[in-house]
């Protein structure tokens, strides 16, 4: 098999709360018929982001499209994981035309771009490009979406965090090894600052890669699909602070699914989620809820301290509505803080 006849594979990766789930659905909304398939890996205890693309409604966007890989960070586990869920799609009586990738936020891109060389998949599939998401608001506050006061609370209370903010070593990674940059939630930042972030990027950048901006992850798929990058070819190009699986420890990093009682409203649930992202080391809270006398499921995101929510769907018979949050966060943060402000 030539390598035009390979599936080509869009990795989407990007820190905690950039956007890449919102990408991937405005992706899929406008392909214009072509046959698509999702692999989406969670890091937190709870699917949360295949649901919400298998829930959103939009044709190629279903249930038999999309394969959630919930065991963690899917650039370490790729042979358990990966390697066998992309054999199951291209085995398919009709295999996808193009393959989108989503990782979690804490995973790094260049462990899964080197797997697309294991004899299993490599004269099948193709890494079409590496595309990172990049929270814009939040590198322009310095923080690459995570919350300083919170990381200088971690620190003050763990003698074992004495090392560099393993978080802006991720975001690095993942900048390092993209074939595009989206600069996402431009809508947020007024020009002094999108020219501030965009610096602050490409400064990180080893090489040419093309900087986009958009907001709320609409962007044409044109632009990000048919890069035809074919990255496994090219690791040499793409530095890392981990050059090796072994390197790269979650041990910095845990979570925690936090059940959750039917909410009054939506604002009483986001200000529960509001004060449970005040409790140091939390960085991304994410889930479903239930509003009393509302048919709709609410989804509710935390990135720091920015609270938003929106209903999806209508919780279907005999769905049961018990609600859950996922809450990630540095290795350590306070669960029970965390269970109690949740719980209002």
């Amino acid at each position: 098999m030539t390598l035009l006849q390979k599936i080509p594979c869009t990795i989407v990766t990007g820190f905690l709360g950039a956007g890449k789930t919102t990408l991937v659905r405005h992706v899929v909304e406008h392909n214009d018929g072509r046959r698509l398939a999702i692999i989406v890996n969670e890091f937190g205890d709870v699917g949360f982001d295949g649901s919400l693309l298998a829930s959103c409604g939009v044709p190629g966007c279903d249930e038999d499209a999309v394969v959630e890989l919930p065991n963690g960070c899917i650039c370490c586990t790729v042979a358990d994981d990966f390697v066998p869920a992309l054999n199951r799609l291209l085995d398919r009586p009709e295999p996808p035309e193009h393959i989108l990738i989503e990782t979690s936020g804490l995973a790094l891109p260049k462990p899964l771009v080197q797997a697309f060389n294991w004899p299993a998949i490599r004269s099948r599939v193709t890494v079409d490009g590496v595309v990172a998401v990049v929270d814009g608001p939040a590198v322009a506050a310095g923080a690459f979406a995570d919350d300083p006061e919170a990381l200088r609370a971690q620190r003050a209370a763990d003698q074992a965090v004495d090392h560099d903010n393993p978080l802006e070593e991720v975001f690095e990674d993942q900048l390092l090894c993209a074939d595009l940059v989206v600069m996402n939630k431009g809508d947020l930042l007024d020009a002094e600052s999108r020219a501030r972030v965009r610096a602050e990027i490409e400064g990180h950048l080893p090489r040419a890669v093309k900087l986009v901006e958009t907001a709320h992850g609409a962007i044409d798929p044109r632009v990000l699909l048919g890069l035809n990058a074919a990255a496994e070819g090219d690791l040499a190009a793409r530095p890392s602070h981990h050059e090796t699986e072994e390197d790269h420890d979650h041990d910095d990093f845990d979570s925690v699914a936090v059940p959750v009682a039917a909410a009054g409203s939506p604002d009483d649930l986001a200000a529960r989620v509001a004060r449970a992202a005040e409790v140091p080391g939390v960085l991304r809270i994410k889930g479903f809820c239930a509003v009393a006398e509302k048919p709709m499921r609410l989804v509710v995101q935390g990135v720091g301290r920015r609270i938003a929510h929106h209903y999806d769907r209508p919780w279907r018979a005999g769905e049961p509505r018990d609600g859950r949050l996922v809450v990630i966060g540095l290795s350590g943060f306070d669960r029970d803080a965390v269970a109690t402000a949740l719980k209002g």
